[in-house]
């Protein structure tokens, strides 16, 4: 059986998440630190795409990607590439949806830090960034790959979005979910068809359980440290 759906799944949600670990952490530090109207602003806007349904997401993506559309236009004027229909296109929606649970996790583990650790290192001649990166994120370290496990997890289960953006294309474009969606809408009435989506759907459960495994064994140590 060809396993690209599952490779073709596995990176695009690696590079998600590495994606919007940079991007949640930053967003949630900031935010973590702004004044009442300013984090109220920001949670609505970074926190829209985890209510909105994952078609408008992807819709909204063709508005600003597609080849007639702002960025896309231009990317394509520019390198004569297009952002949709690649398998890397995907990165863009994915992010896109799983960044909400990235910032969302790693703002409250943020604002849960003793602020006097920090301020104990600025009195010893600490640097800013050295407190932030040695002191504030290792305390913090718990809630954020919390948050970097259920983003992967999302990653790997996004089919809206993604199926708009680049489609199913076999050995090209094809993820585990658009894999499952294919398979019942073309051979869900065979055996063979049925066979396959047994197969998928349980890989699909498989790796969930072992990354909720996972955030339930963090959460676990979190409390007992604390």
């Amino acid at each position: 059986m060809d396993l690209f759906p599952l490779w073709n799944s596995l990176r695009i949600a690696l590079c998600s998440a590495a994606l919007v670990f940079f991007l949640g952490l930053g967003a949630a530090y900031y935010a973590s630190r702004a004044n009442r109207l300013v984090k109220g602003i920001l949670d609505v806007v970074l926190t829209l795409p985890l209510v909105l349904p994952p078609t408008v997401v992807g819709y909204l993506l063709i508005l600003l990607l597609g080849p007639n559309h702002a960025l896309g236009a231009l990317i394509l004027r520019l390198f004569q590439t297009k952002l949709l229909m690649r398998w890397w296109s995907a990165i863009f929606a994915v992010s896109v949806v799983i960044f909400p649970l990235m910032y969302r996790t790693a703002r409250g583990a943020f604002e849960s830090f003793d602020e006097d650790l920090a301020a104990a290192g600025r009195t010893l001649g600490l640097s800013n960034a050295f407190v932030f990166w040695r002191i504030r994120l290792p305390a913090c370290r718990q809630g954020i790959l919390a948050g970097v496990v259920l983003a992967f997890a999302r990653a790997l289960g996004e089919y809206g979005a993604t199926s708009m953006i680049v489609g199913f294309i076999p050995g090209k474009t094809a993820t585990v979910a658009t894999q499952v969606a294919f398979l019942w809408q073309n051979q869900g009435s065979t055996e063979a068809g049925q066979r396959a989506l047994l197969f998928w759907i349980g890989i699909n459960i498989a790796i969930s359980a072992i990354v909720l495994i996972t955030v339930n064994l963090l959460e676990r140590r979190k409390a007992v440290k604390s």
